[in-house]
């Protein structure tokens, strides 16, 4: 009995999992409409690595499947100074435009939306952002993980 337990115990994850936006998607056919959906997915380990990904499916469940293992073949590495980003960086993606700043600590996550969903799947805990332009979370996503991507590795940690 106890070795058929064993079998079932969970696995702690690696990756925590974040649903941004789920879109319902329909396209016209002969035989009617063909439903779907679109899933923008964030995945992070709250120490510095993080990433996003997009699945489609016939079901909600089955295109954040896809979303989560296209996020985690996305992954990108981000220098963590304490518990804040080691420099200021301003970032353009499409039309979504994105200044992210170091703040001191205890001032926690000052960003909107689907930038705060990153910022705290990545581990960042003391940070100040700005969205400029756009509204839409998946260019804000993509922006965001820009932005971070363009920071320098910091020599004293």
């Amino acid at each position: 009995m106890a070795e058929y337990n064993r079998e079932y115990v969970r696995q702690a994850k690696e990756y925590e999992e974040k649903v941004i936006q789920i879109k319902r998607v329909s396209k016209k056919s002969k035989g009617g409409n063909k439903m779907g959906f679109t899933v923008l997915v964030v995945v992070g380990n709250k120490q510095g690595k993080a990433g996003h990904g997009t699945g489609k499916g016939k079901t909600v469940s089955e295109a954040v499947q896809k979303g989560i293992t296209k996020a985690k073949e996305n992954i990108i590495e981000i220098d963590v100074k304490g518990n804040t980003i080691p420099h200021s960086v301003e970032k353009k993606f499409k039309s979504a435009k994105i200044l992210l700043m170091p703040a001191p600590q205890g001032s926690g996550i000052i960003a909107g939306g689907s930038v705060r969903e990153v910022l705290n799947l990545v581990g960042i805990k003391d940070i100040s952002s700005k969205m400029l332009g756009s509204s839409n979370k998946a260019n804000n996503v993509y922006c965001t993980f820009a932005a971070l991507a363009d920071l320098r590795k910091s020599n004293a940690q």
